[in-house]
C-alpha cells in the first residue's frame, strides 16, 4: 500500500447496491466530528465512490448518492479505504434462516484495485468478506460480524478468523465486527491519526462509551443462542439469579436433576460450551454491569459475582475480554456511578 502525506486524509467509502446503511453513514459522522472538534476542515475528506453516479439503494431501502465514480478517483492516492458489506437471508435445508455475506466479483475487483493505492484498508462488519475475496486478508487475523464468521472461515481458510474482538488491526489492514462497531473502529482510526484525547472528545459527542478496546468481546451472555429446551433456559436463569453462589457442576446437575456427565453433554449440545465456562461468562457479564454503574470495590464485586477473590476476577476478565476490571471501568463507567 502506498504511503501519502498525513495532511491529506482522503477517506473513500465503497458503495454498491444492497450495502448496509449504517456501515456507510456511521464512519463519516465520526470523521465530521473531528472537523468540528478541531476546526480543521481538512482533517478528513470523505468520498462515497460507486461504479456510476446513479443512486445506490442500501439494505435499508434508503438511497444514497455517490460523490464520484471509481474511474473518477482512479488517479487519487487514498489515505483510508473503507469497505462496508452486505448480506442476504437464506433458508437452509433444515428450514432455518441464516445470514449470508455477499461478495460480488465486480465490487471485489474494485476493492482490490483501490487497496493498491491506499495507505490503509478497513472493513466494516461483513465487509471483511470483500477484503478476503480480494486476497487482502491472506495470512492475517481478521474479524467480522459473529453471524458470518463461520462463512468467512469456510470460504477463506487462509484467513485467521477471530469472531470475538470488536476490531482487529493487522499492519495497515483493519477489520471491524458488528454494524455498530463501525463507530469503535472509526474512533480507533481517529486515535491513531490525531491521538487518544481527540478520539475521546469525539466519543463524548457521540454519547458513546469513551472507547472500547479492540479486544473487547462482541458477545455477552444475553446474546448467546437461545436454547431449544426449557430445562436449559431454566438453568440459565438459575445461574443469572444465583451468580454469587458456588454453582459447581455438581450444584447445577442437582438443580436440573441430571448427572454431571449428562449436564455437561446438555451444555455442549445446546450452548456450545461447558457449564463452568458458561458460569464464568455469566459472572463476567454481571461484573461488567457493576463496573459500569457502581463505585463498588473490586473485592466487593468479586464476592458479589462469585469469583471469591480479586485475582480470580482479574484472570477471568483477561481471559474473556483481554483487559482488566480497572481498565474496563475507566473506559465504560456510565454517568454518575452509585455505590453498589
Amino acid at each position: 500500500m502506498s504511503a501519502r502525506p498525513v495532511s491529506d486524509r482522503l477517506v473513500v467509502i465503497v458503495l454498491f447496491d444492497g450495502v448496509d446503511l449504517l456501515d456507510v453513514t456511521g464512519p463519516p459522522e465520526v470523521f465530521a466530528l473531528v472537523r468540528r472538534e478541531t476546526d480543521d476542515t481538512n482533517a478528513y475528506r470523505v468520498v462515497l465512490a460507486a461504479e456510476t453516479m446513479d443512486p445506490v439503494t442500501t439494505s435499508a431501502g434508503v438511497r444514497v448518492l455517490p460523490d464520484a465514480t471509481f474511474d473518477e478517483i482512479a488517479g487519487l492516492a487514498v489515505d483510508t479505504l473503507l469497505v462496508p458489506g452486505s448480506v442476504e437471508m437464506t433458508v437452509e435445508g433444515d428450514g432455518q434462516r441464516r445470514v449470508q455475506a455477499l461478495a460480488e466479483p465486480a465490487v471485489v475487483a474494485r476493492v482490490k484495485e483501490l487497496a493498491g493505492r491506499s495507505r490503509r484498508v478497513t472493513s466494516v462488519c461483513v465487509g471483511a468478506h470483500l477484503l478476503a475475496a480480494a486476497g487482502l486478508l491472506d495470512g492475517k487475523r481478521a474479524t467480522t460480524h459473529w453471524s458470518t464468521a463461520p462463512q468467512l472461515a469456510a470460504d477463506h481458510p487462509e484467513v485467521k478468523v477471530d469472531a470475538d474482538p470488536i476490531f482487529i488491526r493487522e499492519g495497515d489492514v483493519w477489520t471491524g465486527a458488528g454494524i455498530s462497531a463501525c463507530l469503535d473502529l472509526s474512533l480507533a482510526l481517529v486515535a491513531e491519526d490525531f491521538g487518544e484525547e481527540l478520539a475521546l472528545r469525539v466519543a463524548r459527542q457521540l454519547v458513546m462509551y469513551l472507547k472500547r478496546p479492540s479486544g473487547q468481546s462482541q458477545f455477552s451472555v444475553p446474546l448467546e443462542p437461545v436454547s431449544t429446551t426449557r430445562r436449559v433456559e431454566d438453568l440459565r436463569h438459575h445461574i443469572t439469579r444465583h451468580v454469587g453462589e458456588p454453582l459447581t457442576v455438581a450444584d447445577l446437575a442437582a438443580y436440573a436433576h441430571v448427572s454431571e456427565r449428562q449436564l455437561t453433554r446438555i451444555f455442549k449440545t445446546e450452548l456450545g460450551t461447558t457449564p463452568s465456562a458458561y458460569v464464568e461468562s455469566a459472572r463476567v457479564e454481571t461484573a461488567r454491569r457493576h463496573l459500569e454503574t457502581t463505585d463498588a470495590t473490586l473485592e466487593r464485586i468479586a464476592s458479589a459475582c462469585g469469583f471469591g477473590t480479586t485475582d480470580t476476577l482479574i484472570r477471568a476478565f483477561r481471559r474473556r475480554l483481554d483487559t482488566t476490571p480497572t481498565e474496563y471501568r475507566q473506559r465504560f463507567r456510565t454517568g454518575r456511578a452509585s455505590v453498589g
